[in-house]
């Protein structure tokens, strides 16, 4: 499972996020929305206006800091069949 983490500079929420995922041993990615024009629409796309965005598969993503959503994607319970988030 890839988690990608839609972020942007001195985000605090994106920050807190890092921390979360890193204290649960989960890797992930980072793309700058400030950096993508890509990246922004497709975060628009999904309906956020709002960083960060956290995307582990086409289903199941959610926008903000939102521990009891990255204590579930580290606990394993992320897939494809799951719709969280938007």
């Amino acid at each position: 499972m890839v988690i990608t983490v839609y972020s942007k500079p001195d985000c605090m929420q994106c920050k807190r996020t890092y921390r979360a995922f890193e204290a649960r041993g989960r890797a992930y990615d980072v793309v700058d929305v400030t950096e993508s024009d890509a990246a922004l629409e497709y975060v628009k796309e999904l309906g956020y206006l709002t960083a960060p965005v956290i995307v582990v598969s086409e289903h199941d993503h959610w926008g903000g800091f939102r521990p009891d959503q990255i204590d579930r994607v580290a606990a394993g319970g992320a897939g494809d069949d799951e719709t969280v988030g938007a």
